[in-house]
């Protein structure tokens, strides 16, 4: 699998990255086996948060890594922080407190990224970069990031901080194309020509942030998924369409489709099922045309100017 050097960090993850939200479901052995078939298929990074499971998520992950230590150093390790209940919190205590949680959790020294989870209106910058500054020097985490941030945001906080911003998460899939419907119909008042994010996509390709796509395969927020679904007749006959073409899953091709973008995105898989895994996985082989990209485009109900 190819690898992407992680906004120009250094740090080498896999184009998939598997998701860790609803791994608290799993047992023990279960989450073994799924792990060590992501690293099988050349998947070596995780992601986590805080909140996932009620840190159950990170708890059983940990469990697993107790047993088999020699797994770390195999993986990238990112957990995410800054959600309370009823509320955002990036105040210093917090993120400090938060990443020793996790690290207790997960039985690890050290994370190879911390994200920020999601905008908190009342943040300071600078507290943050006190956070941030305390966060390296103590070696408890090496690149730092953030989630569902806007352009404006992100400049906000790189301004206070000295460490660089390598990573934005960010919902964005087949379903969820507004990042880019925005920019194809610049100058119109089409649907969708409205900017919701900040012109987020330019602006992580210009300052070499890496985007990672959460719920690739979602419609709406959490409604489910689009594959094989009765509501989406056009787009699930495009992806039946392509998979002769391709040898290839729909699942596969939803998941090349974000892969062929030029931003050079991380796809996360939030799957629980190895084989699903091992399918989404195969969509790093996939390079769909231009032409084939757009038609997966327009079938899910965009249009083009």
């Amino acid at each position: 699998m190819k690898q992407i050097n992680i906004g120009g960090s250094g740090l080498q993850g896999s184009e998939i990255v598997l998701g860790c939200m609803r791994i608290s479901e799993m047992g023990e052995s279960a989450l073994e086996k799924h792990i060590r078939t992501a690293l099988e298929c050349g998947v070596n990074h995780f992601d986590h948060a805080d909140i996932y499971g009620g840190g159950e998520s990170e708890r059983l992950f940990g469990k697993v890594l107790k047993n088999a230590p020699q797994l770390r150093e195999k993986m990238v390790l990112q957990s995410k922080c800054g959600i309370r209940p009823g509320r955002y919190d990036f105040s210093k205590e917090h993120i400090l407190e938060s990443v020793d949680g996790i690290l207790s959790r997960l039985g690890v020294e050290y994370l190879d990224l911390l994200l920020l989870h999601r905008p908190d209106a009342l943040m300071e910058p600078e507290e943050v970069a006190e956070a941030f500054d305390s966060l390296e020097a103590s070696g408890k985490v090496r690149k730092f990031g953030v989630s569902n941030f806007n352009a404006r945001q992100l400049e906000l906080l790189q301004a206070a901080l000295k460490q660089k911003l390598v990573v934005n998460q960010l919902q964005f899939g087949v379903m969820h194309t507004g990042m880019i419907n925005h920019a194809l119909c610049a100058n119109t008042k089409f649907p969708g020509s409205e900017d919701r994010d900040g012109e987020i996509l330019d602006y992580c390709r210009l300052k070499g942030i890496t985007i990672q796509a959460w719920s690739p395969f979602q419609y709406g927020f959490f409604e489910g998924v689009f594959l094989d679904n009765g509501k989406f007749p056009e787009l699930n006959a495009a992806l039946k369409e392509l998979s002769g073409k391709y040898q290839a899953t729909p699942t596969a091709l939803a998941a090349a489709w974000i892969l062929r973008h030029p931003a050079k995105m991380q796809v996360i898989a939030g799957t629980t099922n190895p084989q699903r895994l091992q399918e989404i996985c195969t969509a790093c082989e996939i390079s769909l045309s231009r032409e084939d990209w757009y038609k997966i485009y327009l079938s899910a109900g965009n249009r083009l100017p």
